[in-house]
């Protein structure tokens, strides 16, 4: 689910991490090249670069010049590490206080109902 109110290069980077978390992209595999990230997502080459940067600037990517920009040994386990540290930190505090809120039993969150 897509979250509009962020730029743009913040939801790429969701998407680019999703890749690496699914396991689309594992540590060694060449990325998308700016210009055809942009051409499949519809966005701006400098947007994508943008969002291409957080990655080299986290160190989950490198980039080996001539040749093309490569997810780092190691960088799904950090990147993985990274993501779930956000996620307790920021994205589950409202949702357990919206369970507790409602009274939602453990046993209603079946995932099967999704």
């Amino acid at each position: 689910m897509a979250d509009d109110s962020k730029p743009v290069y913040l939801r790429l980077r969701e998407i680019i991490a999703a890749s690496i978390l699914d396991g689309a992209f594992r540590d060694g595999d060449m990325l998308p090249s700016v210009r055809a990230l942009a051409a499949q997502q519809g966005a701006n080459p400098l947007t994508v670069a943008k969002a291409y940067q957080c990655f080299q600037d986290d160190e989950l990517v490198v980039v080996k010049r001539g040749v093309g920009m490569f997810v780092a040994d190691g960088a799904t386990r950090r990147l993985r590490e990274m993501e779930r540290a956000k996620f307790l930190d920021t994205v589950w505090p409202p949702v357990a206080e919206q369970i507790r809120r409602l009274g939602i039993d453990v046993a209603d969150l079946d995932m099967q109902r999704a």
